[in-house]
């Protein structure tokens, strides 16, 4: 390195003693959380393939919805003239990402005997008459009130402008992390619960549509089924549609011996009115699926609290007239099946994850977006993998010589990794390298602690 004159002495210093902050602070931090050990070497994850193409990359490109959607979606909207759609599309939004779960009759009544004895004790001299306007005007005011929404064709149009293009990029998602890690599955079936636009469709479509044949709309909105009708005609009454083998149904098939290679429920287990609705409604799709049962939500703590006990009503087999005896197991995201770390902590977050896209380019609607969404992947069978690798549940935050992973992992904590060039560079480079290249939802090719066999390497600093 070339002699530094005098005058860039001093910077040079501030830098220095800058990156030796940083590095302390790293040091710290990876001594107080427990970090990850080892890369998984063992398993030759990457071949001869670069750092930056390592299989545990799951990220998709920004998602651009197919053009006959677009073109159909725009045609709708000028075919019929919604006032203030703009207005309607962001209140709609605000609405939907604000949806909280219905408070079950059970709670409700505890609340309103628990106020009503703390009303009746400030004030023992109202009647009983005041004392009940009382306790219904304070359970007005504290409790979310919920409301099935009833789509109408306006409102189905509203909703297609506002939702059609994040709902297929989190499906799309969903659906790349299958192909991914699985690249023999060819669907040939597939069922959409709550098939509302029929974003599902087309983003199945665009994933397996050399195998797929048969695709099931369900949805109570007959307007809703009529509209993404239109969406698979180019907008118009008639015609042939883009994708053949579409069916469309208001309610879910009769026979319990119909079975579907992928189900999926995106954005309808928040739409059902009480936790009895939703427990039947997803013993009834997984007793319909034969591979896997995909449900999305919105990247929310009811949503994903929805999701996980969605997740542990079919971990634990509570499952009626199982015909398919095969058990259940979680194929994405949790590398576990230990309950959800980021319910039990202390401060609860959700746990959701993030996909760009291009939407479709109303006049209102130019700039490239994010989608962020919950999900939980359940698969029929047993997992093939000896071991998962863990989740990345945050952004991946980037530093000079070192950076910032938070992780799922395998032992069901949650884990703040922080990998640096020296300490995981120089003897465990592919772990250092494989951390720089993944993004928010990859997995991280690593053995954690909990994962290694003890061994006195593992206690040295250099480990």
């Amino acid at each position: 390195m070339a002699t530094v004159s005098r005058l860039r002495f001093l910077p040079s210093l501030v830098r220095w003693r800058r990156g030796v902050r940083l590095a302390l602070q790293s040091q710290a931090l990876a001594m107080i959380v427990p970090g990850v050990s080892q890369v998984d070497n063992n398993s030759d994850f990457l071949g001869k393939r670069p750092h930056r193409q390592h299989p545990g990359i799951l990220q998709l490109p920004r998602v651009k919805l197919p053009h006959a959607l677009t073109d159909a979606a725009q045609l709708l909207l000028r075919q019929n003239s919604v006032p203030n759609m703009e207005q309607q599309v962001q209140t709609l939004t605000n609405h939907l990402w604000s949806r909280h779960v219905p408070v079950e009759p059970e709670e409700l009544q505890r609340r309103a005997e628990d106020l009503e004895k703390k009303l009746g004790s400030a004030d023992s001299s109202q009647s009983e008459e005041k004392l009940r306007g009382a306790v219904l005007h304070a359970l007005c005011r504290t409790t979310y009130h919920w409301q099935k929404l009833s789509y109408n064709e306006g409102l189905s149009l509203v909703y297609m402008a506002a939702r059609l293009d994040g709902g297929f990029a989190a499906v799309s998602r969903a659906f790349h992390e299958i192909r991914t890690r699985i690249p023999e599955f060819q669907p040939q079936t597939l069922m959409d619960f709550g098939s509302g636009t029929g974003s599902v469709t087309w983003a199945a479509h665009s994933t397996w549509g050399q195998s797929l044949r048969e695709y099931m709309c369900v949805d109570s909105s007959a307007a809703m089924l009529h509209l993404a009708e239109r969406l698979l005609k180019g907008g118009s009454e008639s015609g042939e549609p883009y994708v053949p083998g579409v069916f469309f149904r208001q309610f879910l098939p009769v026979s319990p011996k119909v079975q579907f290679d992928v189900v999926v429920s995106a954005f309808s287990l928040s739409e059902l009115p009480s936790k009895a609705d939703r427990t039947e409604v997803i013993q009834t799709l997984w007793r319909k699926t034969s591979h896997f049962l995909i449900l999305i939500e919105n990247g929310t703590k009811a949503g994903h609290r929805l999701l996980m006990d969605a997740r542990d009503l079919v971990l634990k087999g509570k499952e009626k007239s199982p015909l398919d005896p095969r058990p259940g197991f979680v194929f994405a995201p949790c590398p576990h099946e230990l309950p959800c770390p980021q319910l039990t902590a202390s401060k609860p977050l959700a746990c959701s994850f993030s996909q760009a896209y291009h939407p479709i380019p109303f006049s209102w609607n130019k700039k490239s977006k994010e989608e962020k969404f919950s999900l939980v992947i359940l698969a029929r069978g047993s997992p093939k993998e000896a071991h998962c690798w863990p989740r990345i549940t945050q952004p991946v935050l980037k530093r000079p010589r070192h950076v910032h992973c938070h992780l799922c992992c395998p032992d069901g904590h949650v884990q703040h990794a922080v990998i640096t060039a020296r300490r995981h560079g120089r003897y465990k480079r592919d772990l250092y390298r494989c951390a720089r290249v993944s993004s928010w939802g990859d997995l991280l090719p690593v053995l954690t602690p909990s994962e290694l066999p003890s061994s006195p390497a593992q206690d040295s600093p250099e480990s």
